[in-house]
């Protein structure tokens, strides 16, 4: 009888046989897993399993080789798209991209993102932007909202102290060799449909040789909020999303 409901037209949903068996350190309710079975399935799905190099620098992500079995690299803080430069152009027949944080990506990694994404290098660079630096300590990002308070600006970020807030996706879709620039999210299943075809659209476009994409990810910190997993999605909707709100901000397909 339980073989008769595993046969293949009964199954509903199974786990991405690229996901492996290891418990994931990530706090409840973060976005990271979510993503990370995106990326799975996608990977199979395309046939690029034994093809695919994956970029991880500093973050609440650097274990993520644990999580997917695909090869990965790990990057100094900042350093990833540099590294992912040198792979792609070693083995341009390659899926090859970037899983960063905001607080890499956006802050040290800032002149490193722009530089790869300007130059069109067949790369894709995943942001995920929660705003805040959540493995270290809950410090302010270059991507926290004016008011939001973390544990470097407790009072809430001002922008006479701190400057404003940095919109990565922007510039990006400024740049000359970026050919597709997107944000998204994963807090509901509608979201998450939507998110996993625009990670498949960016590694087809890496893959057709048509430039830079960039998709960023608006996600929730539950432990840097100090919310409980549902209060930060509504948090996250309130606050987070006018100032970043989803969508395509560059799709230009026949470079």
């Amino acid at each position: 009888m339980t073989e008769d409901i595993k046969r293949e037209e009964n199954i509903v949903y199974k786990k991405p046989t690229l996901m492996n068996d290891t418990p994931m350190h990530y706090c409840p309710g973060c976005s990271h897993g979510v993503v990370h079975k995106l990326i799975a399935e996608i990977i199979e799905e395309m046939g690029m399993t034994e093809k695919t190099v994956a970029i991880s620098p500093v973050g609440c992500a650097v274990f993520a080789y644990n999580y997917l079995d695909i090869d990965w690299q790990e990057a100094a803080h900042g350093r990833a798209p540099a590294l992912a430069t040198a792979v792609k152009r070693l083995w341009p027949e390659h899926l090859v991209f970037t899983y960063q944080g905001d607080g890499d990506m956006a802050s040290i990694g800032a002149c490193e993102t722009i530089h790869a994404l300007n130059r069109g290098e067949n790369i894709c660079m995943i942001l995920i932007n929660n705003s805040i630096y959540g493995m270290t300590g809950g410090q302010m990002a270059p991507t926290t909202l004016v008011g939001q308070k973390t544990s470097t600006c407790p009072y809430g970020r001002e922008p006479e102290i701190h400057g404003y807030p940095l919109s990565v996706t922007k510039l990006a879709a400024e740049l000359e060799g970026t050919c597709y620039v997107t944000r998204q999210t994963v807090d509901t299943v509608a979201a998450i449909r939507k998110t996993k075809a625009a990670l498949r659209k960016a590694f087809e476009y890496s893959m057709d040789k048509r430039g830079s994409s960039l998709v960023e990810i608006i996600s929730t910190c539950s432990s840097g909020w100090k919310l409980s997993p549902s209060k930060a999605n509504e948090w996250m909707r309130e606050n987070v999303l006018p100032l970043y709100p989803v969508g395509d901000l560059k799709n230009t397909p026949n470079i």
